[in-house]
């Protein structure tokens, strides 16, 4: 299935929009969890933490869906195809494994942080807080300079894909000769 020019576009459109929001929400999560480690107030630090649980709990997981099923539909949809490039296989797993971590590691790492806070405790382990998104927002970065460099070629399928392709063509280029080459009609 080959998505058409006006459908492509939309989900390009969607898929980007998704993805830049996925990353500057990250990057609002870095500076939340860098507030709440480095203040020394303690309603700052609850003010922090609970913003991040609203950020996780109502925009995390649907822009990373989003993100997700926008760009199956574009590599399915598209000549890049979901196994025949390197980077597209490499951002399809690198997104899957994000979305994943995001719901069962960074949301209930964040959720563990509000009770701890909201208790009068002081956060525990700082790191825990902060790794989550640190790593989330290399991953985005790392898949956005993917989406612009397309490094790395066609994968072992991609390459039997495009020599099956080639031969296909020079097989009905060359059938397209012998019969014109038979139809030779003498002018006068």
């Amino acid at each position: 299935m080959k998505l058409n020019r006006r459908a492509r576009r939309a989900t390009l459109v969607v898929h980007v929009v998704g993805a830049a929001c996925w990353l500057g929400l990250t990057l609002g999560l870095v500076a939340l969890a860098l507030t709440a480690i480095t203040t020394d107030s303690a309603t700052a630090t609850e003010a922090a933490v609970r913003s991040m649980k609203v950020f996780a709990d109502w925009l995390v997981i649907p822009l990373a869906l989003l993100t997700l099923a926008s760009g199956l539909l574009l590599s399915l949809g598209t000549q890049w195809g979901l196994t025949r490039h390197r980077w597209v296989y490499t951002k399809f797993w690198l997104t899957l494994a994000t979305t994943t971590a995001s719901a069962f590691a960074l949301r209930p790492g964040i959720d563990d942080t509000v009770a701890t806070v909201t208790a009068g405790h002081p956060i525990t382990d700082t790191a825990d807080l902060i790794a989550g998104p640190l790593v989330s927002l290399g991953a985005y970065l790392f898949m956005t300079v993917l989406s612009v460099l397309k490094p790395w070629g066609l994968t072992r399928r991609g390459q039997r894909q495009r020599a099956q392709t080639q031969r296909d063509q020079k097989r009905r280029a060359s059938a397209h000769k012998r019969v014109d080459a038979e139809d030779v009609r003498q002018t006068a």
